[in-house]
């Protein structure tokens, strides 16, 4: 198995990531991918690979080679939702295996101006008296802005009109422009539009108040007590993968999280660097999938 680390890596590293630029995901495969090259001494490249729900890119790192060189980055709502939504998928989770979790955020219930509240209970208040007049943002069927929010409207009794996009860009774009009115979704797709006036923040989904915006209060704070949305991005390798090869990026990838810098950069997207071993990584995927499929059931969610 020495052999493996010390020929790893012999070529630049490839991080696929299942979204477009922007957003969460990669935001945070920009954040380590700088530190890690460094570190290892080879290009590391990120390679938006979007569609599918994510599986393009999740087949793609699923068939690569088993050297280590191709990863993916990707975060809990494909990895979580697509295998419980989806009959038949083109990768299995044994085809993938943790490198790390390496950040997680909490989620913004964002508005557009024109929506008469500005906090959360005034918001469910109007939802409630106008039933399916307002329309929600999500980055995809299935992904944690789609199960989150139908989380809230169970919880809330609202009735809001779901409107699938393929990632945070162009979902953003129309809420901006007022065709889409609410997204509940990660700091690093509106905390700008939300400091710059452009949409109204009536509450931020984690357990307390994100640095960004101080003045967001949380769910709780804003009197929704019981709902929290948090949602996190992992590395994964193909399965069979040399365990020295994996061990020799887990442990460089670590040191690339806890960099003075990463953290900086991360505070300054709105991201938490939050790194776990892959033996803490799996725990988390088997305790939120367990969790999810109860969601999924109880909120009848589907793909088209």
């Amino acid at each position: 198995m020495g052999a493996w680390a010390q020929a790893f890596p012999s070529k630049p590293v490839t991080l696929v990531v299942p979204n477009p630029p922007g957003g969460l995901v990669d935001t945070s495969a920009r954040l380590v991918a700088e530190p890690l090259a460094r570190l290892i001494g080879q290009s590391v490249v990120v390679d938006n690979k979007p569609g599918a729900s994510g599986n393009l890119a999740y087949q793609n790192v699923a068939k690569a080679a088993k050297d280590g060189h191709s990863l993916l980055v990707s975060y809990s709502g494909y990895h979580i939702a697509n295998p419980i939504l989806m009959d038949k998928l083109p990768w299995d989770l044994k085809d993938l295996t943790p490198v790390g979790l390496i950040t997680v955020a909490t989620n913004v219930i964002a508005v557009h101006p024109t929506v008469p509240a500005n906090n959360l209970k005034d918001f469910i208040a109007y939802a409630k008296q106008n039933p399916g007049k307002l329309n929600y943002a999500s980055q995809g069927n299935g992904s944690v802005s789609h199960i989150g929010t139908e989380i809230f409207k169970l919880q809330t009794g609202v009735n809001m009109v779901h409107v699938p996009y393929k990632g945070s860009g162009q979902a953003i774009a129309d809420v901006l422009a007022g065709q889409v009115e609410v997204f509940i979704t990660t700091p690093p797709s509106v905390m700008q539009h939300v400091q710059s006036g452009k949409l109204k923040a009536l509450a931020v989904t984690g357990k307390i108040r994100h640095p960004g915006m101080p003045q967001v209060p949380t769910v709780a704070e804003a009197g929704l007590a019981n709902f929290e949305l948090e949602s996190w991005v992992a590395l994964y390798a193909p399965s069979g993968t040399p365990p020295a090869v994996l061990q020799k990026l887990s442990a460089d990838v670590k040191r690339s999280m806890e960099l003075p810098e990463t953290k900086q950069r991360a505070d300054a997207a709105g991201i938490e660097v939050r790194y776990l071993s892959p033996a803490e990584t799996t725990k988390v995927l088997e305790r939120e999938t367990t969790d999810w499929a109860k969601a999924i059931k109880a909120a009848n969610i589907k793909m088209d």
